[in-house]
């Protein structure tokens, strides 16, 4: 079931601090910021830093990180179908859990009514199916369980895999806060940019929903949910969250192959952990503070770019219960302000792929807004990984942004030069 929300429900005067914020409430403190978990070969984690969250009994943020490291094969779980064989192989630049040059592949087509319909992918010579998800993985553990895409499923598309660096402050992040965003875009766009927050499920509590803010297509509400997801979807290793294969085709371990290990946690818990614990991107201070970054910072804003790309947003206080009543923010992702540079709120801006995941079919052509922390590691840019540098990335916002793409080309050289500076720092 996924809920979506149409219509302000919430109005408040400010983003900086959540609607449930009151006199005898501390001050939010900025969110603790930096690339602080290197990826070793030997003693993973050894050199690391967490931004402070406390560790269940028997752990560490070490081994989580190690955890979320280690390579998989057919012997503990890996495939059939997969695409990374470790969490870091496809989030690491510059350190584990950052952002990925490597992008999945999704397909589909569409009925009768238009609607969006995930393929059938046939493998072993025809013998067998894969079907109800629109990824395609591009790895396999055998010949026989190799996916290819069938001719008659249209549309297709590239995605980039996801920086997860801070990733517990989106989590942390309270619901009402997000549709006080989605509520104030219509006034503060003259009705021009209108996210949308649709409601999906929490995995890990059966009945529960939340808004959304995981995945391109906001498909996942919580942490844990998108990592369970993942870790089937992405590396095949079937877990208490999604306990069954796509396929049994060259499958030799027993479901779900994620079981708790000797502290009680199993991987999906020691992914959530390191991800609670990591700090988040940090900007490039000396480029940030130079005269020509802080003029493009006004321009960002002036042009309406901080409409979408939110640039300060204060997390649920600690204390809070979130995720179906799963889990309490703790003092170190509570009550903190982070800078992501997005509203986590769905758009269309002419860029869609024409998938459908948790959110109803008018969400086909719309995607995540992209945070722009951690920008400054990225040289491929949007979903697709397609644009090559960040005038083109601009240029290519449409839709409910092509407002602001217009107003960017009036720009002068110089003014346009001052706000990829700023874009740079982040």
């Amino acid at each position: 079931m996924t809920h979506r929300f149409t219509t302000p429900l919430i109005c408040v005067l400010g983003l900086q601090a959540p609607i449930w914020a009151h006199a005898a409430d501390p001050a939010p403190t900025e969110a603790p910021a930096g690339f602080d978990t290197p990826t070793l070969i030997a003693a993973p984690g050894s050199k690391s830093s967490s931004n402070g969250i406390v560790q269940p009994a028997g752990d560490t943020f070490a081994f989580d990180q190690q955890i979320y490291e280690t390579q998989h094969d057919v012997t503990t779980g890996l495939g059939p179908v997969y695409n990374a064989r470790a969490c870091a192989e496809c989030h690491q630049n510059p350190v584990s859990g950052g952002a990925s040059q490597f992008t999945e592949l999704r397909i589909g087509h569409r009925d009768i009514n238009g609607n969006f319909v995930n393929p059938t992918v046939t493998i072993n010579d025809g013998a067998d199916q894969i079907t109800g998800r629109s990824i395609v993985n591009d790895r396999a553990v055998l010949p026989e369980a190799q996916e290819h895409i069938p001719v008659i499923e249209n549309i297709r598309a590239l995605r980039a895999a996801l920086n997860t660096l801070g990733d517990g402050f989106v989590d942390a992040i309270d619901d009402s806060t997000l549709l006080a965003i989605a509520a104030r875009q219509p006034e503060i766009s003259r009705g021009r940019i209108h996210g949308e927050a649709i409601e999906v499920p929490v995995l890990e509590a059966a009945g529960q929903m939340r808004v959304g803010r995981f995945g391109w297509k906001d498909q996942h509400s919580s942490l844990l949910s998108f990592i369970g997801d993942a870790y089937l979807n992405e590396m095949g290793v079937t877990n208490r969250l999604r306990p069954k294969d796509v396929t049994t085709v060259g499958k030799i371990t027993d479901d779900p192959e994620d079981v708790p290990d000797a502290v009680g946690l199993a991987d999906i818990d020691h992914f959530a952990q390191f991800i609670r614990g990591t700090k988040v991107p940090p900007r490039d201070a000396a480029l940030a503070n130079t005269a020509s970054a802080k003029v493009g910072e006004h321009l960002f804003a002036n042009l309406g770019c901080s409409t979408c790309h939110v640039s300060s947003i204060t997390t649920a206080r600690p204390g809070t219960t979130i995720n179906g009543g799963m889990f309490v923010v703790p003092d170190a992702l509570g009550n903190k302000i982070i800078h992501p540079y997005s509203d986590f709120l769905l758009h269309d801006i002419e860029t869609g792929d024409g998938i459908v995941q948790a959110g109803p079919q008018d969400t086909a052509n719309k995607l995540r807004t992209a945070p722009l922390w951690g920008l400054r590691m990225r040289p491929r840019y949007m979903h697709d990984l397609q644009s090559l540098t960040l005038q083109d990335a601009i240029e290519r916002h449409e839709g409910e942004a092509g407002h602001v793409t217009r107003e960017f080309h009036e720009l002068s050289r110089a003014e346009k030069q001052d706000l990829i500076d700023f874009l740079e720092s982040l």
